[in-house]
């Protein structure tokens, strides 16, 4: 479960009995939420055309740029994501805008009335409610993000999606989507639909063969980078390409050279689907609409930053396994000059992969400072210290980020560049602190 809680005393009372009912988090099968949303009308099969999205990691950046590409072009959308940074309102927007509260207590009062005697999961509830809600209310497309694997999310019973696309492919959650990265990507793929696009990153042979097989077996078209479309980076531009032809994009707004990459896959969507007019000048649009909270998101101005000294950097990310630490540590190497004090400040839930996490850093300079993830089983701090100084980095024990940064900041010197990350969880609460929430 999520933890979810909320200011407003209906949304609460229902997250109450949502915790009370759910047999707990991460409960794969389309039994249950396929029974509850039969009793609710089959709100699932009344949806304006849906483009679905799955990925180890993202795929919500790619939901971000689809949602940004969609408005640019002047229409709506509905969009449906996990987990949410602060508020549960996040998961759910609604023709473009974050659902209300009193809307929401509705919501979740109606589905959890209707599945009685259901024992549907914490996110199969939420994904009903939030079928119910884009049922109910007009909008030109509609953006949904796999929550767990692909084959058996509850998102996974759309039927007639207008695209499907599929972001990087990592290890993560094992317990449920098998051991190896291929048995990962075939659990990905699970995704793919009969006659319907499926648009992917290009991905290593063992992987593809996988993903290719599933949406072979599933009838789908499955159009990889790298040969249905591809889209180079030169000459600070992105190059998409495919057989409809050459687009010259600006580079996203949003950091991280691994966001050329889903900016892409989100375009590829929009370029090999029929039913939606996206012209060219609103999928440039997108590359600087786009916003995606907690994904090396800076924060320039708060409280939050304050506590450190003029001319500092401070950024924030949610990512919490081996291939998301890849990115961000890639980013920080071209960003820190050498000799300039960095530190990453990070907790990190029991479930994942802490030294995979790590390695990406060793050798970096880095300065670690471990803190604990209230109200979730986490690593220990001093688990996280103790495997940082296996490889070579320097840790040390914290109570939470803010103490952390009043910690650095006494330090004097350079101005230094920061990171608090791990766990989109604290992510969360960082932005809650500084007043700046998703919006």
């Amino acid at each position: 479960m999520d933890g979810a809680r909320s200011d407003h005393p209906g949304v609460q009372r229902q997250l109450d009995r949502l915790t009370l009912r759910s047999p707990g988090p991460d409960v794969l099968g389309l039994d249950r939420v396929s029974r509850l949303l039969s009793v609710l009308g089959d709100p699932h099969l009344h949806l304006p055309p849906v483009l679905h999205v799955a990925g180890t990691n993202g795929k919500g950046s790619t939901c971000a740029y689809l949602r940004a590409a969609i408005e640019a072009a002047g229409l709506t959308a509905h969009v449906y994501t996990s987990p949410h940074l602060l508020r549960f309102n996040e998961r759910i927007r609604i023709a473009g805008k974050l659902i209300e509260d009193d809307a929401l207590a509705s919501l979740l009062e109606e589905v959890l009335d209707a599945g009685d005697g259901i024992t549907a999961s914490f996110f199969e509830i939420t994904t009903a409610a939030a079928f119910l809600a884009f049922s109910r209310t007009p909008a030109d497309a509609c953006i949904m993000e796999v929550g767990l694997g692909g084959r058996l999310d509850a998102t996974n019973v759309i039927q007639h999606p207008i695209a499907c696309g599929i972001a990087q492919l990592g290890l993560d959650h094992q317990f449920f989507l098998g051991d190896t990265i291929e048995e990962i990507a075939a659990e990905k793929a699970g995704i793919a639909k009969r006659g319907v696009p499926l648009l992917t990153f290009a991905y290593p042979p063992s992987q593809a063969a996988q993903v290719e097989r599933v949406a072979n077996e599933a009838g789908a078209l499955w159009l990889p980078r790298g040969q249905a479309w591809d889209a180079p980076v030169s000459r600070g531009k992105l190059h998409y390409r495919d057989a409809k032809g050459e687009l010259e994009l600006p580079l996203p707004r949003m950091a991280g050279a691994h966001q050329a990459a889903n900016a892409a896959l989100a375009v590829a969507m929009l370029r090999h689907q029929q039913v939606l007019t996206i012209p060219d000048s609103a999928l440039r649009a997108a590359m600087g609409w786009a916003d995606w909270p907690a994904r090396l998101q800076r924060l320039s101005t708060g409280p939050v930053p304050a506590l450190l000294p003029a001319g500092s950097e401070l950024w924030l990310d949610g990512g919490h396994n081996p291939a998301g630490a890849r990115a961000i540590a890639e980013f920080f190497r071209t960003r820190v000059a050498p000799g300039r004090p960095f530190h990453i400040l990070m907790g990190m839930l029991a479930n994942k992969d802490l030294r995979g996490f790590l390695e990406p850093f060793a050798g970096s300079g880095v300065r670690l400072r471990a803190f604990p993830v209230p109200g979730h089983e986490h690593h220990a701090p001093e688990e996280i210290v103790a495997a940082a100084e296996s490889l070579g980095l320097v840790g040390s024990v914290i109570a939470d980020p803010l103490s952390g940064l009043r910690e650095i900041a006494k330090d004097g010197g350079e101005p230094p560049v920061v990171m608090i990350g791990g766990t989109l969880y604290i992510a969360g609460s960082v932005l809650g602190a500084n007043g700046t929430p998703p919006t």
